[in-house]
Parts: structure tokens; sequence; C-alpha cells
């Protein structure tokens, strides 16, 4: 496997610029592709429900929001073309074949969210921003799609567009099956690596092999890999790992996304949760 074909679904939030580089700092390392997607909301999205609980949608509304939509599209393309030229990445038809970095643009018209998780299905990496509760950054509900939809891996770009990624590789390891899933897709990445080290919290872990096997099994493959466990933390999971990081100076965090239920984590927090809400590095993550 290798990041040859790489989705970006677009909105036009803050977080673009970093969505982008972090686009190309991949696909320059293995001569991929990136395509540009416009994410069009659908009109159940952003009309109130009324007290009976039903909308009745003028034809003058639904006009003026498919216009809408169209102008944000339209937006959205505009800064991706902007961006591809600056750095001299040519702009090629979608069915165009290649063998060296290139960026497309695909017009769906499908709205919605689900139009993630099923386009996502055709590519090798799908790159999203961070949400946060900021309303000018990515909505999680795109993220959850490519996450739980594509059967993809995910590539979670950081609030600020970074200088690079996969250099020093942090994986966040709780022995659970969604994490080794995440460890496999991650493989080019992981050779490519100069430092991996495999981190383990104390109380965060499920029934599986050691941050030490884990680390012993990257190092039989030829990968650069220790471990480090973390007993007695003072912190959450999630904190600790992200604190472990940033220590180590991580560009990339590798993590199995939800071991615990998403109700779960909404209600009682979780490391899925509070690296998602926090990270300042790109994170890796599947499902």
């Amino acid at each position: 496997m290798t990041f040859r074909n790489i989705l970006i679904p677009i909105e036009d939030s803050a977080l673009l610029p970093s969505m982008l580089e972090s686009a190309l700092l991949v696909a320059q390392r293995f001569q991929g592709n990136i395509e540009g997607m416009p994410i069009r909301r659908a009109l159940l999205e952003v009309v109130a429900v009324g007290p009976d609980g039903f909308v009745g949608a003028t034809a003058h509304l639904v006009e003026d929001f498919e216009r809408d939509e169209t102008t944000r599209a339209q937006h959205c393309r505009d800064k991706f073309f902007d961006f591809m030229r600056a750095r001299s990445i040519p702009l090629v038809d979608p069915t165009a074949v290649g063998d060296a970095t290139s960026a497309t643009w695909n017009e769906q018209s499908a709205p919605g969210d689900a139009m993630v998780g099923n386009r996502g299905r055709l590519f090798d990496l799908i790159v999203v921003g961070r949400p946060a509760r900021d309303s000018s950054t990515p909505r999680m509900s795109t993220l959850e799609a490519g996450l739980f939809d594509s059967g993809r891996p995910l590539l979670i770009a950081p609030p600020t567009p970074p200088a690079s990624i996969g250099k020093t590789i942090v994986i966040a390891w709780n022995g659970s099956t969604e994490t080794a899933r995440t460890i496999a897709f991650a493989e080019p990445l992981l050779k490519q690596a100069d430092k991996i080290t495999v981190l383990s919290v104390e109380g965060a872990m499920v029934p599986g092999p050691s941050g030490a096997e884990l680390a012993q099994y990257l190092a039989r493959k030829g990968y650069p890999a220790d471990h480090k466990d973390i007993l007695n933390p003072d912190k959450p999971a999630g904190e600790v790992m992200l604190r472990e990081a940033t220590a180590l100076n991580a560009d990339l965090v590798i993590k199995g996304g939800y071991t615990q239920s998403r109700l779960r984590q909404m209600i009682f927090g979780g490391a899925t949760s509070h690296i998602l809400a926090n990270a300042e590095m790109a994170i890796f993550m599947a499902h």
C-alpha cells in the first residue's frame, strides 16, 4: 500500500491551508494525486424545524440555498486551485494517470457528509481538519463520515500548517484492534520515519500485546522503533499522550479511533476525544 490517491473534502474553514499543506507533504513523498471535493450542505442542515415539527421549504428558499452552495463550492475551488498553482503542482483531469505529484478537482453534486464516506472508499488516504468548537473549523460530522463510512485511514491536519509529517512518529498504543489496523494502514509512513516511539499509558490499555512487543515487531521489520511506558499517569491518557508526543518533537501521532464507543466518549470523555480536540500535530487515524 502507498498513498498515491489522496482525497480532501473541502469546506471554507480556517484550517483549509493546513489541510492542503498536510496533503501536499504526503503526496510529494509518494508522487500522489490530491483530489479536492467541496462539501455541499444538505438543505435540512440549515433549515430550522418549526414548533409543529415540519418545515415548509419554499421555492424561493431552495433557490437561495442552492445559489449559496454553488458560490461556496466555487470559493473552495478557487482556494484549491490557487494553492496548487502557487506550489507549481499541475492540475490534471480526474481520469489522468501519472507518476508525479498532481491535483484534480471533482465537483460532486450530492449534498451531505455521506459523500465523504462514499467517495473516500476510492482513496488511500482522506485528509480532514481538526474539528473544534469554533464554527470556523471543520465539522466533526465530516471527520466521522470519513472515519466510519469509508474503510480508509484519515490524516487529521493540525491548526497550523506543518513543516513535516512522519519524520518523528509516536504510536499511541493501547493494545486494541483499532490501533493495530491503523498501524497497518500507516506502514508507508513508518517505512520512511527517522524515529518511531511506541507510547503506552498505564490504565488505558485493553487486553493485547504490550508496547515493548509492538516495538520489537516493528524493529524486526527494519523500522527505527523503541517504546516508552507511562506508569502511574498524572493526567488522563489522551492528555498524557499529547504531552509526551510534544516532548518527543513528534510531527505525527498514529492513533486508533474510538476503542470505546462514540457515545461513551461523548459522555465520559476518552483519549480519542481529547486528541481530536487538542492535538497540535498531525494525527493518523482509522477505526
